[in-house]
């Protein structure tokens, strides 16, 4: 056969598969389609052969055939190579189709080229790699200045008290909250009073500690419960108006 004998003489001149592209996901070279075929085209048509690519109908990707055709009129088949689409639209089916052409031509004239660039026609996308950094405790931040605790009233700009550590803030909040609580006042406004004041003073609680903030927080929990036991009391005892 005349081709087959063409065939011979163009493989010993096909050229290196260069990886020449390079996919982002991998951040690896590979060799693209352009790239097959640069390898052996000179060489084939120089002996009469040109090389050509024929797809067939496939509901669920692309199927692809690489054909090799002779000046003579001979031809030489490489068989058909099914590829599945990732996704059913054109931009799987475009992905599914450039991969299975540089793979049938590479097949079809026994070049080789090592896989780098995961397709997405055959596989999906990589998992993003987790930087190590995300594993190391950041380092805890430094105490605020001296004085720089301040205790609010609500309503008021100044402050009623300030103080160099969370302890003494601390310290000074929960008085504040037993003053209110002891005020002689209705229970239903000494509650209120309460909740305004842990609001004004919302934004210092924040920066305390752990076990200073649960300090501060469970005994505006404790006052306000037991006040509104103190306030159901109160209703439960005042004289029904006839």
């Amino acid at each position: 056969m005349s081709i087959a004998k063409a065939f011979v003489a163009a493989k010993k001149e096909f050229a290196p598969a260069l990886k020449t592209a390079t996919n982002p996901h991998f951040r690896s070279k590979y060799t693209d389609l352009a790239g097959c075929l640069e390898a052996v085209n000179d060489a084939l048509l120089a002996n009469g052969i040109a090389v050509f690519q024929e797809t067939s109908l496939c509901e669920d990707g692309v199927i692809v055939e690489t054909v090799f055709l002779h000046e003579s009129g001979e031809t030489l088949r490489g068989g058909k190579l099914h590829v599945p689409a990732s996704k059913q639209d054109p931009q799987g089916y475009g992905s599914a189709l450039t991969y299975a052409r540089r793979y049938s031509i590479m097949a079809a004239c026994g070049i080789a080229a090592e896989d780098d660039d995961g397709n997405a026609a055959s596989r999906p996308r990589p998992v993003a790699q987790r930087n190590p950094l995300d594993n190391i405790t950041p380092p805890v931040a430094p105490p605020p200045p001296a004085g720089n605790f301040a205790l609010k009233a609500p309503g008021k700009e100044d402050p009623i008290s300030t103080h160099t550590t969370g302890e003494e803030w601390t310290d000074a909040y929960l008085s504040m909250m037993a003053k209110i609580e002891q005020s002689k006042i209705a229970t239903r406004a000494k509650m209120t009073k309460c909740k305004e004041f842990k609001e004004a003073n919302s934004w210092q609680l924040d920066r305390l500690d752990a076990g200073q903030k649960a300090r501060a927080v469970g005994d505006y929990a404790i006052r306000i419960k037991r006040l509104g036991a103190q306030n159901t009391e109160e209703e439960r005892n005042e004289p029904a108006e006839h």
